[in-house]
Formats: C-alpha cells, sequence, structure tokens
C-alpha cells in the first residue's frame, strides 16, 4: 500500500541528530547512547528498513552528514571524536578520537574532502581528510557552536553560537573574518536564503535574525515567531524555511516577506531535535525526543506564494494545516497556537549592540 509519506521510524533511544542521502532514499539517525544507524525508506508500507547500525561512539552522537558526494557519512559526539564511515557497509574508515578540546556538538562537509567540526567550547577546526588533519582552527565564540553553513562556493563558512553571535569564517584563506554582534538568545540555527543573498538566523528566544550577505556585522531584520523557540531550520524553497521548536511543533515560514504559513507536523510535547529535507525537496524528515523519526509531505510548499499584502486575520485561531497529517482542525491542543507574528518594534532592526 502506498502513502503520502513513509512510515515512522522508532529508535530504542532519543535520536538528536538526522541526515537525509543527497541522491537516494537514505536516512541516517544519532542516538544519546551513541550509536549510528543507516535505513532506507520508502513511501510503501513496511518498506522502512535498517541497513546497519555502528556503536562506535563512547557518549551521545550529536550530528550526522553526508558528504556531498554521498558515498561517507561524517559523524560527531561527545565523546570529543569525529568518524567518517562508508555509506554502503557502515564501515569506519576514519576516526579523529580526540579532534577537539571539548565534546563536540556539529559536523558541516565543505567539499568531498574538506569538512568543519563545531564544539561546545566554541571551537571551530576545518579539516582535509587527505592531509589526516585540521587546516582551520579557531575560538571566537563563547559559547557552544550550534549549526554551521557554507556558501555555494565552498568559500565562506558561517557558525551560530550559544553566545549569540555568527561567526564569518574564510576557509580558503584560512582565517577568522568578523564576528555579527550577540543577538539576544542563542543562535540554534543557520541557513542561506534568497540565492545566497540573505542569511536566517534561529534563536532560543523564538526569533529569526536575517543577515545581509554583505553586512553580517548586524542583522538586517528580525522577526518574532509565536514559539518558545526555534531550534533548529532548514530551507525548503528560497524564501520558506521550516521551523522545529521546543513545542513539538514544526511550522513553515516564509522569510521576505516574513509570516508563518502555518503547520507541517508535529510531534505532540516532544522538543524538535533536528531537520532534514529529501532531495527534490517533497519530504521533510524530523527526529524528537519522543524516539521518532517522522516524514512530512512538504510538496505544497514549493507552490505558495506568499504575497506582500498581509490579510487581516482573526486573532488566536490555530496554526493553518500545511500537510494530511498535521495536526490544524482547531479540536486538539494546538488549537491555541497562534500563527501571528509579532512585528519587530519599530526601530529594532539592527543587532542588540551592549548589555
Amino acid at each position: 500500500r502506498l502513502r503520502d509519506t513513509p512510515e515512522d521510524i522508532c529508535f530504542e533511544a532519543t535520536a538528536n541528530a538526522i541526515a537525509l542521502h543527497p541522491a537516494r532514499p537514505l536516512l541516517a539517525a544519532g542516538d544519546v547512547d551513541g550509536d549510528v544507524y543507516l535505513y532506507s525508506y520508502s513511501c510503501t508500507e513496511g518498506e522502512n528498513r535498517q541497513l546497519w547500525s555502528s556503536g562506535h561512539h563512547l557518549k551521545s552522537c550529536r550530528d550526522v552528514a553526508f558528504s556531498q558526494d554521498g558515498q561517507k557519512l561524517f559523524t560527531v559526539s561527545k565523546d570529543k571524536a569525529i568518524h567518517v564511515l562508508t555509506v554502503e557497509e557502515g564501515r569506519l574508515e576514519t576516526r579523529f578520537p580526540k579532534a577537539h578540546g571539548s565534546a563536540l556538538n556539529c559536523v558541516l562537509p565543505i567539499d568531498n574532502h574538506v569538512f568543519a567540526t563545531g564544539d561546545d567550547g566554541g571551537g571551530l577546526k576545518v579539516w582535509d581528510l587527505r592531509k589526516g588533519d585540521a587546516i582551520l582552527e579557531a575560538r571566537q565564540q563563547e559559547e557552544y557552536i550550534s549549526a554551521m553553513a557554507v556558501d555555494g562556493n565552498g568559500k565562506i563558512l558561517l557558525t551560530a553560537s550559544g553566545d549569540g553571535t555568527l561567526g564569518v569564517f574564510n576557509v580558503k584563506r584560512r582565517r577568522f573574518d568578523l564576528l555579527s554582534e550577540p543577538q539576544n538568545g542563542d543562535l540554534t540555527s543557520v541557513v542561506l536564503l534568497k540565492r545566497g543573498r540573505k542569511v536566517a538566523c534561529g534563536s532560543s528566544e523564538g526569533t529569526i535574525y536575517l543577515f545581509n550577505w554583505d553586512g553580517f556585522g548586524a542583522a538586517s531584520d528580525r522577526f518574532a515567531l509565536r514559539a518558545e523557540s526555534v531550534d533548529c531550520m532548514v530551507p525548503i524553497t528560497d524564501s520558506i524555511v521550516c521551523v522545529g521548536s521546543l513545542d513539538g511543533v514544526i511550522r513553515a515560514v516564509n522569510v521576505l516577506p516574513n509570516r508563518v504559513l502555518g503547520c507541517v507536523g508535529q510531534h505532540p510535547g516532544e522538543p524538535i531535535e533536528q531537520l532534514a529535507v529529501a532531495p527534490g525537496g517533497q519530504l521533510l524528515a524530523s527526529c524528537a525526543h519522543d524516539q521518532k523519526v517522522k516524514f512530512w509531505d512538504v510538496s505544497a510548499l514549493r507552490g505558495l506564494v506568499v504575497d506582500d499584502y498581509r490579510k487581516k486575520k482573526k486573532k488566536g485561531g490555530p496554526l493553518r494545516a500545511l500537510s494530511s497529517k498535521a495536526a490544524g482542525s482547531g479540536e486538539d491542543f494546538f488549537a491555541d497556537l497562534r500563527d501571528e507574528a509579532e512585528p519587530a518594534a519599530a526601530g529594532e532592526d539592527g543587532g542588540g549592540g551592549g548589555d
């Protein structure tokens, strides 16, 4: 039987991290016990399969990422180790045991040989697998590196940090460029939008901060969601991102004009850990504290055109359901969610300067 989306994948421990393969229907997940899994997923009922698992990490696996050619899987852990596994059989190919001085938090492949890692102490390293070592080391931020993004040329690397700053590094020249002003709350996520001309950062305060590509010193705009937090964020189109929050709701948000479009899905009452988009942008996967990976059909978002004109809405209505599995009928506990975004206060489009 065919379904709109693959069935949920259930884990024995909470999955912290998920990644979807760039070309094939494969999902990698890392859990709090340090185990890493590879699944094939399918919209045919009963066709999800575990292909392999790897228990090489001694502590929680915090992030997983496929290489751009899809042949390797990078995993990083609280145990300070980086592992590079083969996607085909899950064989441990390369290991950097004490890669950082602090627990590792995130990993980002930049090209097929170069990748970046960020740790709990604000440390960043860029590695080259051909050299077997780090080619750039920096500690410019004071708190954990929560997320990273890189431009299409693999030249400029952006790091979001718990200290509220966005870090800018030049990978090609192997140097630190600049740090933004600190924003309110921890920066939790960073994505490129508008063909790379805009950068959006999510924060623990439930605000999305926007930066111009050539103006990383201060935020150009801010957009407060009526959500407890923005914990993770993935781009679906050039203007639309999906955002996961502490309240377990996955919202679709349009950037410039700034609108909350509605609810794509939910893990009721369970904080969303990570989101991942399948190649083609039709499917979104999410993992949360309920030990499940769920899949959502986001194909409708690709056709949405958001008008500059803002219609007057009844305040307090439920979030609009944007997928068949999204709770949006208003008869459930999501009914009290607001989809009104709070406009930024006038004159507040700079960064949050001194305290």
